[in-house]
């Protein structure tokens, strides 16, 4: 089949819990991509009502909440991590392709899950089968994959910061990952950290014993310097510290990574790297200057500031995002368009809003 005629073929596809802020994202970047048709979306504590009568924000999508996926080729999971397991089982097993948003299928090692997820991972065999949709990294393996498990919105961001120097050998294997999301990352249900008295006007560190996104980053990072062949140069394990923080803004990821380069690096080489691994990617831009949260707004696009410490022999690079984009919905789509061959930005927004 031809691109062209691919474009022209609708492909049915379904938003598996509308109502949380990725799957609203969904539903608003689907409602107007030229080739998914998007035939339903479940809620279960809003079944049968109008979605533009729940969401008025979304106010020409003609759909009604249901319960199960009934008709879609396709269906976007954006279920919490746990549920998300049970139904994805269920979705492949009726022989239909998923894209999903949860950490569900994100770390391979079953053995992960107990201690960083709290449960047992009851699907594990499709741990190996599930592709780790980071498409500027995965993009090889999208068109063909049943399983897409979306990377999440930190690791995001701190992947597209540090891969292309580890990809290309340039820096040691003990990383340091410092980053700030917006208030929308912890998703719709309340908690008192949410709560606008709580974090307005306040910045706060958490997750220090452990995030739950560190074993992914680590995951991903080992992997792409083992295919580059610089997994253990000198036989030494990779070493992540990540420090995640909230900080008072609806949404929008900053992160700050940091890295000791090998002897002899510079700074004209780092940034030779860097231009070469993403001249040609759509959504990954190489800043002139640190990049603000304001630039990604509502875009899928990623901003990249690799900059060099040189007193110190240290690699500084900088990061920014929409964490409901790029580091949810934009990047579910963005792979979902890869797994049928369809060109790579269609339905995605390139533009930011701003102020």
């Amino acid at each position: 089949m031809s691109r062209q005629e691919n474009i022209q073929k609708r492909i049915t596809v379904a938003v598996v819990n509308g109502t949380g802020y990725g799957g609203l994202e969904l539903l608003r970047l689907l409602a107007h991509h030229p080739v998914f048709d998007l035939v339903e979306v479940t809620a279960r504590s809003e079944a049968g009502k109008a979605v533009s009568s729940v969401f008025p924000s979304l106010p020409n999508l003609d759909l009604r909440f249901s319960e199960t996926v009934e008709r879609a080729e396709l269906a976007f999971v954006a279920l919490p991590d746990h549920a998300a397991v049970e139904i994805v089982s269920h979705l492949l097993a009726a022989g239909r392709r998923v894209v999903d948003l949860s950490a569900g299928f994100r770390l391979r090692d079953a053995a992960l899950y107990p201690r960083w997820y709290k449960y047992e991972h009851p699907a594990a065999a499709l741990l190996e089968e599930a592709i780790y949709g980071l498409a500027e990294w995965a993009r090889p393996d999208l068109p063909e994959a049943r399983l897409v498990a979306c990377p999440g919105c930190y690791p995001t961001a701190a992947l597209l910061a540090l891969a292309p120097a580890l990809a290309a050998g340039l820096i040691e294997s003990d990383l340091i990952v410092d980053a700030k999301s917006g208030v929308s990352g912890a998703g719709r249900t309340l908690t008192l950290g949410n709560h606008y008295s709580e974090a307005n006007e306040d910045v706060s560190a958490y997750g220090l014993g452990g995030h739950r996104h560190a074993p992914e980053m680590r995951q991903e990072l080992v992997r792409i310097a083992s295919a580059a062949a610089h997994a253990a140069v000198d036989n030494t394990p990779l070493r992540l510290t990540f420090t995640p923080h909230l900080v008072p803004m609806t949404r929008g990821i900053l992160a700050t990574c940091y890295a000791t380069l090998r002897p002899d690096v510079s700074a004209e080489t780092v940034r030779t790297v860097y231009e070469q691994t993403y001249r040609d990617e759509p959504f990954v831009r190489l800043a002139e200057t640190p990049p603000h949260t304001k630039w990604t707004l509502g875009s899928n696009l990623c901003f990249v500031y690799p900059t060099v410490d040189s007193d110190n022999g240290r690699l500084i690079v900088v990061s920014a995002l929409d964490n409901l984009i790029k580091g949810a919905a934009g990047q579910a789509v963005q792979c979902a368009n890869l797994m049928y061959r369809l060109p790579e930005t269609l339905g995605l927004p390139c533009e930011g809003v701003y102020p």
